[in-house]
């Protein structure tokens, strides 16, 4: 099934120009983009997915990682195929990075977006999270689902490389409440070697992002040997600061070999250290550890130092949260609590 994309300029050759991500692919007719899901069609863009979906299920928020949004809810959560990223360390690579070169339907069962959102209301979720791929690939179907989630009173959740042109975001933006973004690196070498992406371009759409009001939390999977040097963790920390203000959380994930990167080791603890100690020279308030047991997971107060959400794994263990303050002091914290 298919269904005619937006975003795609068409030229005199019946050529087109993809307008989606920063990719922004010159495709030949009877071509695909980067993403392997957009089709030109004798000079009209197609996108292959429609409305077929590889995954869907209902997760803690917290698994997005979002630790400042609505902690403890549910989050229905749904993925088609492709991705505009060809990272050598994807853990989704099966689907993230499905190719099918001799044409077909791809992979996955019908599921329109009125029904996406009827499951999240009856599994009592607060939001939907477009998730496990890269959303702005399948774009059509996560713009058509969020809209009807936002008339249903659900937040929409973005869980994403960071690619998507600012015309795309555009259309998203007025039901897009939430994004985790991953600043995979902080050097122009490693988004070229090990994603098949521009850091610069990386930079200018989270900067985007945080133009147009949406809630941001950015991820760093600390990858041996790769991004784990101090001038990288250095820089996204204070890029952080500095462009999106010390309220922003940071989360810094332990990696574990998968895909084509199994002959690098999982990341040392240390590794870890030296990224929340980049995060606190930086003045970040909330960096926190990821894919370690029992490491940094709690929200503290950055006023008076109380634990505000007690985290163990993706079960909230305490919330002394009223309206948005800490419980303790009345301090404000920042990210979305009601």
């Amino acid at each position: 099934m298919s269904t005619t994309a937006l975003l795609f300029e068409q030229l005199p050759d019946r050529s087109v120009r993809c307008q989606l991500c920063r990719h922004r692919c010159l495709i030949a007719n009877g071509k695909r983009g980067i993403c392997r899901i957009r089709e030109n069609a004798d000079g009209l863009l197609i996108s292959l997915v429609d409305d077929l979906i590889v995954a869907e299920q209902i997760d803690p928020v917290e698994k997005k990682p979002l630790f400042h949004l609505l902690p403890g809810s549910r989050s229905y959560s749904v993925a088609a195929v492709g991705c505009n990223f060809r990272c050598l360390h994807c853990q989704n690579a099966s689907i993230a990075q499905y190719d099918n070169p001799g044409g077909g339907t791809l992979p996955g069962h019908r599921l329109p977006p009125r029904e996406a959102v009827r499951h999240a209301l009856a599994g009592g979720c607060r939001s939907l999270a477009y998730t496990y791929t890269e959303p702005t690939v399948w774009f059509e179907y996560a713009l058509a689902t969020a809209r009807l989630a936002a008339e249903a009173g659900l937040y929409n959740i973005f869980v994403t490389n960071g690619y998507i042109t600012p015309e795309a975001l555009e259309m998203l933006a007025p039901v897009l409440h939430a994004a985790n973004i991953d600043l995979k690196g902080f050097t122009k070498e490693f988004y070229r070697r090990i994603c098949g992406a521009q850091l610069p371009e990386v930079l200018d759409c989270i900067r985007d992002y945080h133009r147009r009001n949406i809630w941001l939390e950015l991820t760093t999977l600390v990858i041996p040997g790769e991004n784990d040097d101090q001038h990288q963790l250095d820089g996204i920390a204070r890029f952080i600061a500095d462009e999106l203000g010390p309220d922003t959380p940071w989360h810094v994930s332990r990696f574990f070999p998968c895909h084509r990167m199994e002959d690098h080791p999982p990341t040392p603890l240390a590794s870890l250290e030296r990224a929340l100690e980049a995060g606190d020279r930086a003045g970040l308030r909330y960096v926190y550890e990821g894919n370690v047991a029992a490491g940094r997971e709690q929200t503290l107060c950055p006023s008076c130092g109380a634990l505000v959400v007690g985290r163990s794994g993706y079960t909230i263990t305490s919330l002394n949260l009223q309206h948005g303050r800490c419980g303790s002091c009345g301090q404000t914290l920042a990210g979305i609590w009601e």
